[in-house]
């Protein structure tokens, strides 16, 4: 793509790519709804300049379900409601993947600690931790 380096990638990526997942919520990295994975690692994309991500893979909402098959974190969320208005839900979602790859056997505070940084306004809070217990679980029968 042919654009300005100093471009937030959350703007390039809704804009330009049409990958309308990752949502705009506080501009200031703060709240989480923006979270994309940069080379497997979760990243708020408003305050990521597109110029610092174009050497990295970069997952957005919609590459979590190659195929049109749930992620397994996607279908705990479906799963147990963990949301309510659904902003926050693609962020969120994001970070539990890459947590889970990287802690697939987590406790609930571990899950409470690890997603304290996404900010889910309605308080949904209680079943988003149920969900990602869920996909913990789900993963490791998958690798099985």
């Amino acid at each position: 793509m042919d654009v300005d380096a100093d471009t937030s990638l959350l703007s390039v990526l809704r804009d330009q790519l049409d990958l309308t997942g990752s949502k705009y919520g506080c501009g200031e990295g703060q709240c989480g709804a923006c979270t994309v994975l940069l080379d497997g690692l979760p990243r708020r994309s408003c305050i990521t300049k597109v110029g610092a991500a174009a050497s990295k893979k970069i997952t957005t909402i919609e590459g979590l379900a190659p195929d049109g098959n749930l992620h397994p974190v996607q279908q705990a969320f479906l799963d147990h409601g963990a949301f309510q208005c659904a902003y926050c839900t693609s962020g969120m979602i994001v970070t539990a993947a890459a947590f889970l790859k990287a802690n697939p056997n987590p406790s609930a505070p571990e899950v409470a600690r690890f997603m304290e940084g996404n900010v889910c306004r309605c308080g949904t809070y209680p079943r988003i931790v149920a969900a990602i217990l869920q996909a913990a679980k789900a993963m490791k029968e998958v690798a099985r």
